[in-house]
């Protein structure tokens, strides 16, 4: 079981560690300190959920459906690229809305609303969650202490990337720090875009 589990952290926190989308969001909330437990807890819980799915079978299911990938793959891809647009032009403009301090915070429900869009709409969360993370499972010796090694790794990751961001945050009390980081976000965005788009 201890094995099984491990094994199932190790692969988990190895999927989510990489800069994507959903992680430069989180990233970016932690350095803002806006709503930081709420996105962190959102990310770990829809991961989670995923997760289950995919020790459940569903991977099997996701893969018999063949509208299912071309419709998350385009999705995700119009996401992005807006979402990709918006951290670019903010980039550019610079000013209170990319200081820490700076300007009002959004409101939960709108950065709730993103944060469950970055998750949802990612084609490769799907992927690496339900299909890789499904398909290994079913080769461990415990596939449920596996499932719940996975999910506890994404509480892990997250809530260290959203509350390690605060360390930061003397790097980014200049507005310069935030116009870099908005540009970083903005290409990031527009890259896994396009890979998505040559898929």
């Amino acid at each position: 079981m201890i094995d099984s589990a491990v094994s199932g952290f190790v692969l988990g926190f190895s999927l989510i560690l990489a800069i994507g989308a959903q992680n430069a969001f989180v990233l970016r909330q932690g350095l803002r300190r806006e709503h930081v437990f709420a996105v962190c807890l959102t990310c770990a819980v829809s991961d989670a959920m995923l997760i289950a799915a995919g020790v459940a079978g569903f991977g099997t299911l996701a893969a018999k459906l063949p509208w299912f990938a071309p419709v998350m793959r385009f999705g995700g891809a119009a996401f992005l690229i807006w979402y990709g647009f918006v951290s670019l032009r903010s980039a550019v403009r610079g000013g209170q809305a990319l200081q820490a301090a700076g300007g009002a915070p959004a409101s939960l429900r709108k950065v709730l609303a993103t944060v469950l869009a970055f998750t949802w709409l990612n084609p490769h969360v799907y992927l690496d969650t339900v299909v890789l993370i499904g398909s290994i499972s079913s080769q461990a010796s415990d596939q449920l202490a596996f499932g719940l090694g996975a999910g506890i790794a994404s509480f892990v990751f997250f809530f260290s990337l959203g509350y390690g961001a605060g360390l930061l945050a003397p790097i980014f009390a200049r507005s310069k720090a935030w116009q870099v980081l908005d540009a970083v976000i903005g290409v990031t965005m527009w890259t896994i875009a396009i890979k998505l788009l040559l898929m």
